[in-house]
């Protein structure tokens, strides 16, 4: 069963995006470490509601980047060669970073979950990046993410409550 979280951001998402930008705006004058603790324990009680395996959207609409250790560790994980692993896998986008060919990701399995996730790309390990320190400082990146993201949509729902 879907998350109820899940279901009111696939309502919402669309019609809450200018909303959710103001906010930013408005979180921009705040930045700073209460910000950031705000976003770390609010992190912790949305995730606590929300099953990523009941979404997956991250791995069905955004390509992850890949920087050169998940390059090898995957290949390695998968006993292939580099080159091979690359050429198969991946290409370079526009900004010219590594990211996988393919949406949805091609290790991402029928019932949502990776099979590679303990060799996942740092970018799936600290998506949505909610819980770290620098929060205040990407608000900019959680307002494009609550598009693909029920807990950032979530996150940011819950701290239109300004932080003192």
């Amino acid at each position: 069963m879907i998350s109820p979280l899940i279901e009111q951001w696939q309502r919402q998402r669309a019609q809450e995006k200018k909303a959710q930008k103001k906010q930013v705006a408005r979180l921009k004058r705040q930045k700073g470490k209460k910000l950031d603790e705000q976003a770390n324990d609010l992190h912790e009680e949305v995730f606590s509601e929300i099953n990523c395996l009941d979404c997956a959207n991250c791995c069905t609409s955004i390509p992850p980047m890949l920087n050169r250790t998940d390059i090898n560790r995957i290949a390695k994980h998968l006993g292939m060669k580099v080159g091979q692993f690359e050429s198969e896998y991946l290409r370079m986008d526009e900004d010219g970073d590594m990211v996988m060919k393919t949406t949805p990701c091609p290790f991402l399995l029928p019932d949502h979950a990776c099979l590679i996730y303990e060799h996942r790309p740092r970018a799936c390990r600290e998506y949505p990046h909610t819980d770290q320190s620098t929060f205040s400082q990407h608000l900019r990146l959680h307002a494009t993410n609550a598009q693909y993201c029920p807990a950032v949509f979530h996150i940011l729902k819950r701290m239109e409550n300004p932080v003192i």
